[in-house]
Parts: C-alpha cells; structure tokens; sequence
C-alpha cells in the first residue's frame, strides 16, 4: 500500500487585508514562574500576498506599540516604558517575511525580519492555514491563519532585570508570540 504524495494548500492568489477586528496578536510569558500572563496589542495592519508558488508569497505587518494591554493598567504603563517597550522613541513593532517552507498540507514555516525596540531579528513562526471562503462584503474572499513563535526579548533590547530577593525572576525572558489572523480581499 503507498501513500499518495500530499500537496501543499494555498489560499486563492491575490493580496489580503488583514481585519484588525477578527484578528489577534498575542504574547505570552512567564510571571514569577508561576504564572502565565497574556497580553495583546490591538493596533495593528498589514497584508498577505500569496503568490502562485511558495515563494512568490509574503506577508508584512505593523503594530502600534502603545495598544498593548494586559488587562491591568499599571503593568501596561510599565511596558511602555523604557524598561520594557519605550513606546515613546519605538512607537512600532514590524515584521516583513523573507521565506514560506512548506511543513504539510495546511502547515509552514514562516520566516522574517521581526524588528522591536529598532532591533531587528530573524524569527520563524509555525503557521497553520485554517482555510478559506467568502466574506461578508459582496465577492470578497477571506482566508485565516495562525502563527506562533518565541522569541527571547533580550535579543530585541527589552532588558528589565527584575528579580526578589530570593533570586526569583519577575518575568521570563522568553516570550511566545502567538497570532491569529483573518485577512480578506476584494
């Protein structure tokens, strides 16, 4: 018995705009070890275009810095601040993608330039197409992805150094960005 070769899927061809409505850019990190505390940034735009091939597609992305919340007002002035994100000289975080490998029918690889704090690092995100149809608006089509990564945030400068006095670290230093996107065009 053989099994049959599985082919990559893409979406239809064209450029895609990404619905800051229906989407979500996410992080995750450790808290005192114990704890896990998210957050999202809610400002933020970009385009998918995905060529005929792998290689002709791309996706870039910005986000507004000062949009990030956590639910908690005093931990996200702290974030803003030069301890961690310092919104007022880096107002934008941004990725652009160099390269999509297929990983199976419905997963890739996704690699690019991530840029915070005007540092700018190569990442790679596992990313799931989840498929696509038609949207709301009249001959719009719509298609949806999910994208997660981890980064070191002191390699993009973001260098607070809190710890108890027990030696406890206060925030981890990995941080898991996770993503999910609804992207349509006309």
């Amino acid at each position: 018995m053989t099994t049959a070769p599985t082919t990559t899927q893409l979406p239809p061809a064209g450029v895609y705009t990404i619905d800051p409505v229906h989407s979500t850019v996410g992080f995750v990190v450790r808290h005192l070890v114990a704890a896990k505390v998210r957050g999202q940034f809610n400002e933020f735009n970009g385009t998918i275009t995905v060529g005929e091939t792998l290689e002709a597609s791309k996706a870039e992305a910005t986000v507004q810095a000062a949009s990030i919340t956590t639910n908690n007002e005093m931990r996200d002035n702290h974030l803003k601040s030069g301890d961690f994100l310092e919104i007022e000289t880096y107002p934008t975080l941004s990725f652009t993608s160099t390269a999509l490998r297929a990983k199976g029918t419905d997963r890739f690889e996704l690699t690019g330039e991530l840029t915070i704090k005007g540092v700018t690092k190569t990442v790679t995100f596992d990313l799931e197409y989840l498929g696509s149809g038609t949207g709301m608006a009249p001959g719009s089509t719509v298609v949806g992805f999910e994208a997660r990564t981890e980064i070191d945030r002191r390699d993009f400068g973001v260098n607070f150094e809190g710890a108890l006095e027990n030696g406890t670290v206060v925030v981890s230093n990995k941080v898991t960005i996770e993503l999910a996107v609804e992207a349509s065009k006309a």
